[in-house]
């Protein structure tokens, strides 16, 4: 199959596009059947399927979507959004509210919707490694203590709550049968909105020590253990939360101008 490139993109596609109109009631409802065409078609050498929301009123997608499933990254796929997805005069068009409504619901038919979540500091900047200890002094002239001691001086209460916590979750590793590193990657890297984990090593025996933990799993009971320790959605100091967005930190931002409340 001769492959050109798509307009200025630097994308490469084949000279065949395999159009999915007739995947669904419009043409053929087998499901399983359409399937194998669409896969008999990639094996052939054909890497650009076209489909639209209103063929077979979303079911192509669906089925583009399955067959999909696993070999995503061998595809550019394209999709169509204008014509009338039900009878509201609002359900079609090329208005930006109408636009963005189905491409998100396009991407959820052909099962690409959203985002992957790329997770920093999946070891808390050196706290899930067992770095810091309970009893133990932490030395507060070094490194990233020094530069934003607000996140490491266990005199402060968020740290201190933070140490405990660590203590727990060394007891929960030691039942799991892997180190507290490995615990705290596995933890992140198995959340399914998860892709990835950034791993920060310093040293070549950090990085040996983080690859040696790429294949663990947690089974539901050690991770129920976790999330009674510290519950999801919890930042025990909140100088870990990051940078947070104007909109939530500026009150005046959350609210509408008072003669406005008043008029309605």
């Amino acid at each position: 199959m001769r492959m050109r490139t798509l307009g200025g993109t630097g994308i490469k596609v084949s000279s065949y596009c395999l159009g999915a109109m007739t995947f669904g009631a419009w043409g053929n409802p087998d499901h399983e059947e359409s399937i194998r065409i669409i896969h008999a078609a990639l094996d052939g050498g054909i890497n650009f399927v076209d489909t639209a929301d209103v063929y077979s009123a979303g079911e192509s997608e669906e089925i583009v979507g399955q067959a999909l499933l696993g070999r995503r990254d061998d595809v550019v796929l394209a999709t169509k959004a204008h014509s009338a997805m039900g009878k509201d005069v609002n359900m079609r068009g090329n208005s930006r509210r109408w636009i963005v409504r189905e491409v998100e619901n396009s991407l959820r038919r052909l099962q690409k919707d959203g985002m992957g979540v790329i997770a920093w500091s999946p070891l808390a900047g050196g706290w899930l490694t067992g770095r810091y200890r309970q009893g133990t002094d932490v030395d507060m002239s070094v490194g990233r203590a020094r530069r934003i001691p607000q996140r490491f001086d266990p005199s402060l209460p968020g740290n201190a709550a933070k140490l405990a916590a660590v203590e727990e979750l060394i007891k929960i590793s030691a039942d799991a049968g892997c180190s507290l590193t490995h615990l705290a990657l596995a933890f992140v890297a198995g959340h399914p909105a998860v892709t990835s984990a950034i791993i920060g090593p310093r040293t070549m025996d950090q990085l040996t020590d983080l690859l040696a933990g790429a294949d663990v799993v947690l089974d539901d009971d050690i991770l129920d253990r976790i999330d009674q320790i510290v519950p999801p959605g919890v930042t025990l100091n909140a100088a870990d939360a990051g940078w947070q967005p104007p909109s939530l930190a500026d009150p005046a931002a959350r609210r509408r101008p008072l003669t406005a409340r008043a008029a309605g």
